[in-house]
């Protein structure tokens, strides 16, 4: 998606060699016009798939989960992170390493939200190491759902995520996916 590789090299950063920084419009601060057209592209790349549900994690994919849901007209449904007194108990839960984070999570869906008749759609803003994907696979696998793909803001490319989630035979739509980062620049696959 021309549109997005844009916004990345235009307002985009780098630290070090694996950080690609793009919360000025993706994860911290929204660029709602591109959160729109980056939620179309979805609904055109799954269109025939009947999603029923879109899934993501907490916090950083909330905002194009709920972009999405809003087009396919679907309820947005995003696993915790934290515990608190009012998630229900019964629930699906996963651990998840956080590559951001350095830190393992247990996410949780309660039950309530996902059941053997959705066609779930997980959408998330990165794909680097594919834990959070395929943490997101358990839970759909535990409420009996059929998940009909995972869509990616920006895959990194050069991380294992992408082929480790699409071994398992998962369908994986990246809107942009970045080969590496050569001499401090974003180069894109």
């Amino acid at each position: 998606m021309e549109r997005l590789k844009e916004a990345i090299l235009q307002r985009g950063s780098v630290r070090g060699q694996d950080i690609v920084k793009v919360d000025s419009f993706l994860n911290h601060q929204l660029d709602i016009e591109l959160m729109d057209a980056m939620a179309q592209e979805f609904a055109v790349r799954f269109a025939k798939d009947g999603v029923t549900k879109i899934l993501t994690c907490e916090a950083s994919g909330i905002a194009i989960a709920a972009a999405v849901a809003r087009i396919f007209q679907v309820p947005a449904v995003f696993a915790k992170k934290t515990p608190s007194r009012n998630l229900d108990p019964d629930c699906y839960s996963a651990d998840v390493y956080s590559y951001t984070r350095q830190q393992i999570y247990q996410i949780r869906v309660s039950r309530s939200y996902l059941g053997p008749d959705d066609r779930i759609l997980v959408v998330d803003d990165f794909l680097a190491n594919g834990l959070a994907l395929l943490g997101m696979k358990s839970l759909v696998n535990q409420a009996g759902a059929y998940l009909v793909g995972c869509g990616i803001v920006i895959e990194k490319g050069f991380q294992p995520g992408g082929e480790k989630v699409r071994s398992t035979g998962t369908r994986v739509e990246s809107l942009a996916v970045i080969a590496g980062i050569e001499n401090g620049q974003i180069v894109f696959a």
